[in-house]
């Protein structure tokens, strides 16, 4: 499948990359600087050094050909508000008139949508993200309700909560199912969940939490 990845240099997008190769995909990025991808696989893919802030870079790296865009692009306290929303504007812009490809997103698990499962704990970590990590989390809330905006684009969605490193054990849960403050995915079976919704469509229009 032919694949364009933004955040490839991430934590979460590296494991995409790396996973996303190893099962045989045609993977495209766009990175601001091309020395900070691995030099193992930089010869591998196709990389486009650019700006995701800017619309004609975007544009750029989505082609006729495209079938599937990966979104792992992190936030931390030096990104500016809404990053990730303004970033997937552009995409979704760009995928409005083709509803094949399919716009795969990593959220955040302080993002509470329909279907959840809400106990104290999924409160605290919501009211623990607001407070202390407002930034990423006002940006995921935004996001999201982007997206809804987006009934014609073909998007699916994952919420981690704490995000750690870890190896690849495609043992999880994925769902609505209660959360709190303790749960936990590794980097690398956030990626694997991402790309397993690269088949079916279990999870269109759905955002389910990912948790061990």
């Amino acid at each position: 499948m032919k694949i364009t990845l933004f955040g490839a240099t991430g934590a979460v997008g590296g494991e995409c990359l790396r996973q996303a190769l190893d099962a045989g995909h045609d993977i495209t990025v766009l990175v601001r600087s091309a020395a900070k991808l691995p030099a193992d696989l930089r010869c591998r893919i196709c990389v486009v050094e650019g700006d995701a802030l800017c619309t004609d870079d975007v544009w750029r790296v989505i082609s006729a050909d495209t079938e599937a865009v990966l979104f792992a692009i992190g936030v931390d306290k030096r990104s500016m508000p809404n990053l990730c929303t303004d970033i997937s504007r552009h995409i979704l812009d760009a995928l409005l008139d083709e509803p094949a490809v399919r716009f795969i997103w990593c959220g955040g698990g302080s993002t509470f949508v329909e279907g959840d499962h809400i106990t104290f704990g999924g409160r605290f970590v919501r009211k623990f993200a607001a407070v202390f990590m407002s930034l990423r989390h006002e940006d995921k809330e935004h996001q999201y309700a982007l997206l809804k905006q987006y009934p014609d684009v073909s998007w699916f969605g994952v919420r981690p909560l704490q995000m750690r490193k870890g190896e690849l054990s495609g043992q999880y849960r994925m769902g609505f199912h209660a959360f709190n403050g303790f749960s936990a995915i590794s980097f690398a079976d956030c990626a694997h969940a991402m790309l397993s919704m690269l088949e079916g469509d279990s999870w269109l229009h759905k955002a389910p939490i990912i948790q061990y």
